[in-house]
């Protein structure tokens, strides 16, 4: 079957993914098989479609689709017949009847993890989605995200900073820019053999309820998913969830009990994902990777709650006041018995340094070392 053909049946009124997975598995000849399987207005418009494309309303969409797929070698329209269609997605119920790619294919080859979180981490949870992210596509993994604020976008970038592929699942067109405030991200990835998914046609806007649809993409590209830091009620959670009943990995790093941040991925670890505290956690636990060399870098490691003062720790005083419990700016006065203003500025310069991290309720230690 064509591009043109998977095109037209994804566009079929009132058949789904489910219903489209299940005619697949039945591999009906094209075009009698499938016309013989689709329900009946679905039947008729692809019939009229086939007789005359020119006054089927099917048509439109088609053409402006095939016009941008044909406006750049990096453009793609993987279909399940495609040579670079992802496999892992046809374990799903559900499959994306085709996926629109813009960027690099290659990066669709290594093995993949998903890395997800809540779209306002604490300094902390930056911290850790970029340690980790960086360490694991160091290792050689690519990583999956989906492109939105927060935690996603940090594990793009530190993919990219590491040299790394990475892959971001659209909740709207491959062509539509969304959030607006990471148009540099998005070329960067572009600019680094990185790679759009989406479902949609191009030009299709950002909906609310592409999102929830899309991390089911998310998880089924890869071989776990990481749950870096996440509310209780969070899309996170909705990702952990498709991946256990993807029977894929997930994984969770611990948080502090004080940070409703980190409530979700607690609860995650009570209902059995796997607590990791460093790259070789996770990498244990993916059977797929079993033989690989891990590389001599350093694994990633997740932000302790306090930081031990040791060598190299910096001989300010106010520093030794700072834990992993966030303190607030009049006890730290309180404690140290400096100034408001001298200790203001002494904190943004540890902060600076890389010694402290503000966080909601007060200032914390930051480790530097991770």
């Amino acid at each position: 079957m064509s591009s043109r053909h998977w095109l037209a049946l994804s566009l079929l009124p009132r058949v789904g993914a489910n219903r489209l997975a299940a005619m697949r598995l039945q591999q009906p000849g094209w075009p009698d098989g499938w016309l013989a399987a689709l329900p009946g207005e679905a039947r008729h418009q692809l019939m009229a479609w086939l007789q005359a494309p020119s006054r089927s309303p099917l048509n439109a969409p088609i053409e402006r689709a095939m016009a941008w797929l044909e406006a750049g070698p990096d453009r793609h329209l993987l279909t399940p017949d495609h040579p670079a269609w992802p496999r892992l997605l046809d374990e799903l119920p559900d499959p994306p009847p085709l996926l629109w790619g813009w960027g690099e294919l290659a990066a669709l080859t290594p093995p993949a993890l998903a890395m997800v979180g809540t779209r306002r981490p604490t300094r902390e949870g930056r911290d850790n989605a970029l340690g980790f992210s960086r360490a694991l596509a160091e290792y050689g993994l690519t990583i999956v995200s989906g492109l939105a604020l927060g935690i996603d976008g940090h594990a793009h970038e530190a993919a990219l900073d590491a040299g790394g592929r990475t892959v971001a699942v659209l909740g709207c067109g491959v062509d539509v820019l969304y959030p607006r405030s990471h148009r540099r991200l998005r070329q960067r990835l572009l600019d680094s053999g990185g790679l759009l998914l989406s479902e949609h046609l191009p030009g299709t806007p950002a909906r609310a309820p592409f999102f929830p649809r899309r991390n089911r993409i998310i998880t089924g590209l890869s071989l776990g998913v990481l749950v870096v830091e996440a509310a209780f009620r969070s899309g996170s959670l909705v990702s952990a969830r498709l991946a256990m009943e993807q029977n894929r990995e997930v994984f969770a790093l611990p948080g502090s009990l004080h940070n409703p941040q980190a409530g979700g991925c607690l609860w995650l670890i009570q209902e059995g994902a796997r607590l990791v505290t460093c790259r070789d956690d996770l990498l244990s636990e993916l059977p797929a990777l079993a033989g690989r060399t891990v590389s001599a870098s350093p694994p990633a490691t997740a932000a302790p709650a306090t930081a031990a003062a040791g060598e190299g720790a910096p001989d300010d005083p106010l520093w030794r006041h700072l834990t992993g419990e966030p303190c607030p700016l009049d006890r730290l006065v309180e404690l140290s018995g400096v100034a408001v203003g001298e200790c203001q500025q002494r904190l943004l310069m540890l902060e600076l340094e890389g010694w402290a991290a503000q966080a909601p309720g007060g200032w914390v230690r930051r480790n530097t070392t991770a």
